[in-house]
């Protein structure tokens, strides 16, 4: 049964680094000044010697938009988390060091990872069960873990530690109104349900592409990779969600039981030469911006092979899905900024004779940050009757009020769990990309190249 005590501190791990800055404090400024978090103490911890001063200004920047724009009552709450708040310098990974700091801290308290894996993992093994107090809950960034057996071993290190309800393995990629949004589409509309399956949808399509490269991330990315960063820990969740079965509600226990369901079927077939597609961005320009070659940015190592851009073929081996591809891709610089799940149906059976023009087949689209909804039919064109023509349906889905890392940590200070990935969850992600990136690292699956503001290679589709 899920704890609703609320955090009382949010202690963030890595205060000094990229994620705490760029998105963990401005969301949990939305958060704060929306009233969302009465009473919270936040805490920062890092490697770095900084002084109190250069943590403030750090909160300062982060906090700076949504204090001008708040109302007097969320600028005091904001005043009042700038004032109570602290930095300590501690090595997490050194024995004694994290628990002793919890000791110090009002429980209930929520430590927030912003670690490298391999670094959550050291910390979490130098805590002793006996020295995390009651309620503290363990929070972890994606990606979870390295591989299947990594996951598992970390999953085994956090459940020493606390309760599996009290482990929050965050995906900020899909907001809670995301998910609804998936849901109340998918099971709110009677016309949508019955061709939700294999005799009428020909494909699936999730796709990730950015327009940012690097952007000085090589420490993390040239590390992880594409596929590793978005794909295993963001868009294998999605996939699940467009695929599950109704469930009984919209609890966190029957939607994660329903989306673990659907993970156990699924999996990355060989041949990967096939199946799998991956490639690398060289120099070229976005918007007029240069963008250099990847594999001479700071701090890459080029013989890694890391990709930038990667495809997938998922098959899900159940009776609604079987023989459905679903095709999966994520890639940096690229021309095109697109953030979609593309359903396309199957063609009609047959077209009475008589009417011409437009043939493609329907395509339903789910745009993500903003959430948006697009359905492509096929009416009577204006002039000849006969002559079909594309109309687009569109809508504007529900939005919320927090940015994404609020989302997250709203769910963190409540206990509800609704937006973490189950431990079994995490686990599977990484079980249908392992053989994947195993064939990568032995060569069987050419790296292409890509120029940076281009659509990918020349023989992709765009």
């Amino acid at each position: 049964m899920t704890s609703q005590t609320s955090v009382k501190t949010l202690l963030i791990l890595g205060a000094s680094g990229d994620l705490t800055g760029r998105l963990l404090l401005p969301g949990l400024a939305r958060l704060v000044a929306r009233g969302h978090a009465p009473g919270l103490v936040l805490v920062g911890a890092g490697s770095d010697p900084w002084t109190p001063e250069q943590w403030l200004e750090r909160i300062e920047e982060s906090f700076a938009d949504e204090n001008s724009q708040a109302e007097a009552y969320g600028r005091r709450e904001l005043k009042r988390i700038r004032e109570s708040t602290s930095y300590h310098q501690l090595d997490v990974t050194g024995e004694g060091q994290l628990a002793g700091l919890l000791a110090q801290l009002e429980g209930p308290v929520a430590v927030y990872f912003a670690l490298p894996p391999r670094i959550s993992q050291l910390a979490c093994e130098a805590l002793a069960s006996d020295r995390v107090p009651a309620g503290t809950r363990l929070v972890m960034e994606k990606p979870f873990g390295s591989s299947e057996e990594s996951a598992r071993h970390l999953n085994e290190t956090l459940a020493a530690l606390v309760p599996e309800d009290h482990i929050h393995r965050v995906d900020h990629f899909l907001g809670k109104a995301t998910v609804l949004n998936i849901l109340g589409l998918r099971f709110a509309n009677n016309f949508l349900e019955p061709v939700w399956n294999r005799e009428h949808i020909e494909k699936v399509e999730i796709i990730f592409d950015e327009d940012l490269a690097l952007e000085g991330r090589a420490r993390y990315y040239d590390g992880a990779g594409a596929l590793r960063d978005m794909i295993q820990s963001h868009l294998l969740q999605i996939m699940a969600l467009m695929a599950i079965e109704p469930p009984a509600s919209v609890g966190e226990r029957d939607l994660r039981d329903a989306v673990a369901t659907v993970l156990r079927a699924s999996s990355i077939k060989a041949p990967y030469a096939r199946n799998t597609r991956r490639a690398r961005y060289t120099a070229g320009s976005i918007d007029g911006r240069k963008v250099p070659d990847y594999a001479k940015e700071t701090g890459v190592d080029a013989s890694r092979g890391t990709e930038t851009l990667a495809e997938v073929q998922v098959e899900i081996d159940n009776w609604r899905w079987q023989g459905v591809p679903f095709i999966l891709r994520s890639g940096k610089a690229l021309g095109n900024k697109r953030k979609e799940a593309v359903v396309t149906f199957r063609p009609p059976p047959h077209l009475p004779k008589g009417f011409t023009g437009v043939d493609a087949p329907n395509q339903l689209r789910i745009g993500f940050g903003p959430d948006t909804l697009a359905f492509d039919v096929d009416v009577n064109g204006p002039g000849n009757v006969l002559s079909l023509d594309r109309a687009t349906l569109k809508a504007e889905l529900s939005a919320s009020d927090l940015l994404p890392y609020g989302e997250v940590l709203e769910g963190i200070l409540t206990g509800d769990p609704l937006l973490s990935v189950r431990a079994d969850t995490a686990e599977d992600c990484w079980r249908i990309v392992d053989p994947v990136l195993k064939a990568w690292a032995r060569g069987s699956v050419p790296l292409q190249e890509y120029p940076a503001g281009t659509s990918g290679p020349g023989d992709w589709l765009a």
